[in-house]
């Protein structure tokens, strides 16, 4: 079985707006919403103001161009040319340069959690093609011995141009960074249009841009991961002026064989699913600074869900000590709680009757 649920708007679609007649309309209020199916998820998109058309129809043509170039499984991508390399350098784009490099960052940041070059475990597993399996331990012995972000080289060539080399054996799969950093593209194309307010949903990743019409935060639902296939089954609400928010867990894709199931995040340590005492991690981070902050939370919500409760908070404490506060924590734990970093306390209501305890850590 296969799941894509992630993130669910608390919020109702709202039809765009037309005036042949009547009094006029608020050109802040006129909108455009599309669905776009990429990344291996299905996107929403919804744009405010008066070049809203313009602007969501433009996010979709950005969408469509990352997706080309950075995805593994498009033939002709940056990414698959340069997985097909055998590791010889290859000319690559400035998006999967600067993807790259941020890779590596977060690679170091997380003590290895987050490692894109864990690409082959996870096609043994199946989960690239869908042909679920469970590896033996000899052949993930083998691929592990290749899981090494830090040999991943990017260069630049002086004149504006980029190349990038793996090791040989290696390939890398930047799914768990895409959607982020498309979303970090889309605060640039919001700006660009003139944007007042958007709200986008890419799979597991919201980006709440500005406030809803009525000047209200967005509301945004994070999503109960004992109930995944129930569409409006929240832990709790997040309210949201100018943030990313993103969310994963084991509940959303996985396989059972042998009464047991697998879930989708692997953990480059071990290379099988990542034993975590977490079932849902939110990271949410503000969208106004110049920084890959999109990007920045895809990642961490990877990394802390495999490192577990005490890990994450240690994380999130960690990189709290040095100025602006980076991101914050909604963590959903095996046993019943959520648990939610001081800087959320004021934004998170935990949804009446879903059976969890709320904690605010600081």
């Amino acid at each position: 079985m296969r799941r894509f649920i992630g993130f669910t708007l608390a919020l109702a679609l709202i039809l765009s707006l037309t005036a042949c007649f009547g009094p006029p309309v608020d050109p802040d209020t006129v909108q455009e919403s599309i669905q776009v199916i990429a990344m291996d998820t299905a996107m929403f998109i919804s744009t405010y103001g008066k070049r809203s058309t313009s602007a969501a129809y433009a996010s979709e043509d950005l969408i469509r161009d990352l997706e080309s170039k950075l995805s593994r499984t498009e033939e002709e991508s940056e990414v698959s040319r340069l997985n097909a390399a055998g590791g010889q350098p290859v000319e690559v784009g400035p998006e999967l340069a600067a993807l790259l490099t941020a890779a590596e960052k977060y690679r170091a940041d997380t003590h290895g959690a987050f490692d894109i070059t864990v690409a082959p475990v996870v096609s043994a597993w199946g989960f690239t093609a869908g042909a679920f399996r469970v590896p033996a331990q000899e052949e993930l012995e083998a691929l592990l011995e290749k899981v090494d972000g830090s040999a991943v080289q990017v260069t630049e060539d002086g004149a504006g141009g980029y190349s990038a080399a793996l090791a040989p054996g290696q390939s890398v799969d930047l799914g768990g960074i895409a959607k982020g950093y498309a979303a970090d593209r889309l605060v640039d194309l919001f700006r660009e249009y003139q944007v007042p307010r958007a709200m986008a949903q890419l799979g597991g990743n919201v980006l709440a841009w500005g406030d809803r019409p009525d000047g209200t935060p967005w509301r945004v639902g994070v999503q109960d991961p004992a109930r995944p296939d129930e569409q409006n089954a929240f832990a709790g609400i997040l309210n949201l002026k100018n943030a990313f928010a993103v969310t994963s867990g084991g509940y959303q894709r996985y396989f059972e064989e042998g009464g047991k199931r697998y879930h989708h995040i692997i953990d480059p340590a071990t290379g099988y699913p990542a034993d975590s005492d977490l079932t849902s991690v939110t990271v949410v981070a503000d969208c106004t600074y110049d920084d890959c902050m999109g990007a920045l939370c895809d990642a961490f919500s990877t990394a802390f869900f495999i490192m577990g409760e005490k890990e994450a908070l240690d994380g999130w404490r960690e990189w709290q000590e040095g100025p602006p506060s980076f991101f914050d924590l909604v963590l959903i734990t095996e046993d019943g709680r959520v648990v939610v970093t001081q800087g959320l306390a004021e934004s998170f209501t935990l949804e009446e009757g879903s059976g969890y305890t709320l904690e605010i850590v600081s």
